[in-house]
């Protein structure tokens, strides 16, 4: 079974976000651009085993 996180990060942050993520057992699935605020920023889908 897998579990999944979604976070938003603006474009700077993004890479520190992900690394950090991967460093404690997610793995990246997708990234896609979120345009709608005055920032651009990207949404990040992470996912894990369980274990279950």
């Amino acid at each position: 079974m897998y579990e999944y996180k979604v976070e938003s990060y603006r474009l700077l942050e993004a890479e520190e976000g992900m690394n950090y993520m991967a460093a404690v057992g997610w793995r990246v699935i997708s990234v896609i651009p979120n345009t709608s605020g005055l920032t651009f920023q990207v949404v990040v889908t992470y996912e894990r085993e369980t274990g279950y």
